[in-house]
C-alpha cells in the first residue's frame, strides 16, 4: 500500500447522536476547513435507532464505546478495500511494518467478493516458504470461513505469538480443490533491498517491499555494485510480487535512475495530500541499461516506480500486467493508540496515466514458466563431417559440451532469463552501434588526409 507518513490534524465533530441532535449540524473545529455539510436528518434517524435496538435487545450486552467502533469500522471498510479503523495492536502494528519488522504470516492481502485475497507474499516469510501465491484466495482460517469477514478481523486472526501456528485454507486458480496449508508465525524482518551478480557485468537488484529506508538501501547498493563491476553491462530491477509501502521512499528510489522531469504526482480533494515529486540531476545508477521485472503482485509504491521508468524511457518493463493500486492511504490519528487509514488521494505517473484499477502494461509480456533445455543426441554440424575443409582460423577442433545434467534442464526463473537475454542485446547493438561510428570516423579522417 502507498502511505503518506506525515500526521493529520484530527477533525472533531459535534454529532450528538445520543442525545437525539438528529438535525445537528457537523462543523469541523479546524478553521482552515469549509464549513461540513448538514447530516442527512433521516438517515441519522435510522443510524440512532438501529444503535439503539442494538443496545436494548443484541443477545448480549454490549458498551456503547465497542458499539461506536463497530459503527467506525463499518463506515471505513464500506469506502474502499485500503481504508481501515486502527486502534490498539492494529495501530501498532502498521507502526511496525512500516519501519520493516513485524510478526505475522508475511503476506499482504486485500479483499475480493467477499474473501481475503493475497496480493503478494513477503520474501523469505512463513507464507513464501509454504508456497502461498500472489492472487490465493484465503477462505478459511483454523477452521471458520472467512466469507464478508472484515479485513481487520483476519488480520487479528493470522497475528499471534511468534512460534504458534494457525491452519489456512486457500482457493487457487485453477485448482479444484482447496488447498491446506500450516503455517508458523514468525518476526517477518523485511530485508528490503539486495542484490546479487546473475554474470560477469550483469547485475540483479531486488526490492521487496518499499520502507522507510529503501530509497537509501537503493542508493547504497548501486554504489556497491558500481564499485564491484565498474564495467556495469545491464542491471535487472526486480519488482514482482512487491505490494508497495511508503510514497517517498519509491519516490527516492526513481531518482536514483533518472535526472530531471516528474516522478509521480497525487491529486484528491483535500489540498495537503496534492503532491508533485522531481527527480534532482544525480544518477546514481550511471545511465546503465535496465529492465524492470513486475507481475500481478507488484503493487501501489512499486507501480509507481514500474510506471514512472516507463513513461521516462528508463527501462524496459517485462513481465505481466501489474496489480493496479493507484491509491494512496493517509493514516490520521484520532485518539491514543487510534487512528484511521483513509484512502485520500490518486497517484499518477509522469505521462498523466492513472494506475488504479489497470495496473502498469509492461513493454514485453512475458508469463513465468518452467523451461526445459533440449536435450537426448548431439545435431551434426559441418565440422563432423568427414574430410571438410578447414577454415584457416585455427578453430577446426570444436570442443562440445558435455551432456546436460538433469539438475541443469529446469530455469527456475524464466522472466529473469528473459531479461538477462534481453540485457545482453542491447549491449550487443550499443557495441555494434560504437563499432560502426568509429568505423565511419575512421574513414572521413582518412579521406581528410
Amino acid at each position: 500500500m502507498n502511505m503518506f507518513l506525515q500526521k493529520f490534524p484530527s477533525k472533531r465533530f459535534c454529532v450528538g447522536l445520543l442525545c437525539s441532535a438528529l438535525g445537528a449540524t457537523s462543523y469541523a473545529q479546524n478553521p482552515s476547513q469549509e464549513e461540513a455539510l448538514p447530516l442527512p436528518f433521516e438517515e441519522v434517524r435510522i443510524f440512532a435507532e438501529a444503535l439503539d435496538n442494538i443496545r436494548s435487545s443484541y443477545v448480549r450486552e454490549i458498551d456503547d464505546k465497542t458499539l461506536l467502533e463497530y459503527a467506525i469500522k463499518g463506515m471505513l471498510s464500506g469506502l474502499d478495500p485500503h481504508s481501515a479503523y486502527l486502534a490498539g495492536e492494529e495501530y501498532d502494528s502498521l507502526q511496525e511494518n512500516t519501519q520493516g519488522q513485524f510478526g505475522g504470516l508475511g503476506i499482504e492481502i486485500g479483499e475480493q467478493d467477499g474473501y481475503i485475497k493475497i496480493i503478494s507474499p513477503i520474501d523469505d516469510s512463513p507464507a513464501s516458504r509454504a508456497g502461498i501465491l500472489p492472487g490465493d484466495l484465503i477462505i478459511e482460517l483454523d477452521g471458520k470461513p472467512l466469507r464478508e469477514m472484515p479485513i481487520n478481523d483476519a488480520i487479528n486472526m493470522m497475528r499471534g505469538e511468534i512460534g504458534t501456528t494457525i491452519d489456512i485454507g486457500i482457493m487457487r486458480e485453477g485448482v479444484p480443490e482447496p488447498l491446506e496449508f500450516t503455517l508458523t508465525r514468525d518476526v517477518i524482518a523485511v530485508a528490503s533491498v539486495r542484490h546479487r551478480e546473475l554474470e560477469p557485468g550483469y547485475e540483479y537488484l531486488r526490492i521487496s517491499q518499499f520502507k522507510v529506508n529503501t530509497g537509501t538501501e537503493v542508493e547504497d547498493a548501486l554504489a556497491e555494485i558500481r564499485e564491484a563491476t565498474p564495467d556495469l553491462k545491464g542491471l535487472v530491477l526486480d519488482l514482482r510480487n512487491n505490494p508497495g509501502g511508503i510514497l517517498q521512499a519509491s519516490v527516492q528510489v526513481v531518482d536514483a535512475f533518472i535526472t530531471e522531469g516528474k516522478i509521480v504526482y497525487t491529486q484528491g480533494r483535500d489540498n495537503e495530500v496534492q503532491m508533485e515529486f522531481f527527480a534532482d540531476a544525480l544518477d546514481p545508477s550511471g545511465g546503465v541499461p535496465l529492465v524492470v521485472l513486475i507481475n500481478s503482485g507488484t503493487a501501489s509504491a512499486a507501480e509507481i516506480v514500474s510506471g514512472a521508468l516507463q513513461d521516462h524511457g528508463r527501462a524496459v518493463i517485462m513481465g505481466t500486467r501489474s496489480f493496479g493500486k493507484g491509491s494512496v492511504q493517509s493514516v490520521m490519528p484520532i485518539a491514543e493508540n487510534r487512528a484511521i487509514k483513509l484512502t485520500t488521494s490518486l497517484y499518477f505517473t509522469p505521462d498523466g496515466r492513472s494506475i488504479q484499477a489497470q495496473g502498469i502494461k509492461p513493454d514485453i509480456e512475458v508469463e513465468e514458466a518452467l523451461v526445459t533445455r533440449a536435450t537426448g543426441r548431439a545435431g551434426y554440424t559441418e565440422a563432423d563431417l568427414e574430410g571438410h575443409l578447414r577454415n584457416g582460423n585455427d578453430l577446426d577442433d570444436i570442443v562440445r559440451e558435455p551432456t546436460v545434467t538433469a539438475e541443469r534442464v529446469v530455469l527456475n526463473d524464466y522472466q529473469l532469463q528473459e531479461a538477462l537475454t534481453l540485457l545482453r542485446g542491447l549491449n550487443i547493438l550499443d557495441s555494434a552501434r560504437n563499432r560502426k561510428s568509429n568505423l565511419s570516423t575512421r574513414i572521413t579522417d582518412a579521406r581528410a588526409q
